[in-house]
């Protein structure tokens, strides 16, 4: 996707989700790539229609986009995502030595256990043109994190300098461009993949997968060709496409909280 940059950006002071917005107007004909960032979100939504608290100061920003990939690769969307945005505070902010940053399958920023951040992708089929409507939707906790949210949270302002949400954005651009050139509408998964992995966790950490059956107590083992997680079961690797997953160490801190 070479020219991705800049996108337009639409900013607004108060909204109920810059994802919905974003959406809105993608579908209602506004030129793409666009940007909607807000100062506060009243209604921002996490994974699985979770609410996202969303305080004034931290990103809530979602970038619309016209994807030509299958749409049964949209999924990978979000792996992309975060890898651009693990790029992105790494380039706009001089983190401290002891910041373990990464990446949680299939959306979560996390600094070591605790959760700075999330993504939330969605897609829909434009009523004219090939393609499909994309909207990445991001949240980082910059300067506060709330405090009741059910889990331990983080923000990146107790390990450095944190860049504002503009400067933020404008390397954000940069970096899902940067990648979604690379991902190749989709045919060049693998690239992608193994990025993905070295944003991520150690293989063979414990995690517990919790899918529609119940939890699962099991070690990553990394990503599958398709973006689905791979997970040690009892002895026999997984591909998990959909469930919820929580580090044991995550569960441990939140437990004592």
């Amino acid at each position: 996707m070479e020219g991705f940059s800049p996108p337009r950006i639409v900013h607004v002071a108060e909204t109920g989700s810059t994802n919905a917005d974003a959406a809105r107007l993608g579908l209602a004909g506004e030129a793409l790539p666009l940007w909607v960032v807000a100062d506060t979100q009243t209604g921002g939504r996490g994974r699985a229609g979770r609410q996202w608290v969303s305080q004034p100061g931290n990103l809530h920003a979602s970038l619309a986009f016209r994807s030509m990939a299958p749409m049964a690769q949209a999924g990978q969307l979000s792996l992309i995502a975060g890898i651009a945005i693990i790029d992105a505070v790494r380039t706009t902010m001089d983190l401290a030595p002891e910041t373990e940053l990464r990446l949680k399958w299939p959306n979560d920023i996390l600094i070591g256990f605790a959760k700075a951040g999330g993504i939330l992708v969605e897609s829909t089929s434009f009523r004219e043109g090939s393609g499909f409507l994309a909207v990445l939707g991001f949240g980082l906790n910059l300067v506060t994190f709330p405090e009741a949210v059910g889990r331990n949270a983080v923000a990146l302002a107790d390990y450095g300098a944190p860049p504002s949400p503009r400067a933020l954005i404008a390397n954000l651009s940069e970096r899902v461009g940067f990648w979604l050139d690379r991902w190749a509408e989709g045919a060049n998964f693998s690239v992608l993949r193994q990025a993905w992995m070295d944003r991520a966790g150690p293989v063979g950490e414990p995690i517990v997968v919790n899918t529609e059956a119940g939890p699962l107590a099991a070690t990553y083992e990394g990503l599958a060709e398709t973006g689905a997680l791979l997970a040690n079961v009892d002895g026999v690797i997984r591909e998990i496409n959909y469930g919820d997953v929580a580090l044991i160490g995550e569960i441990a801190r939140d437990g004592d909280t």
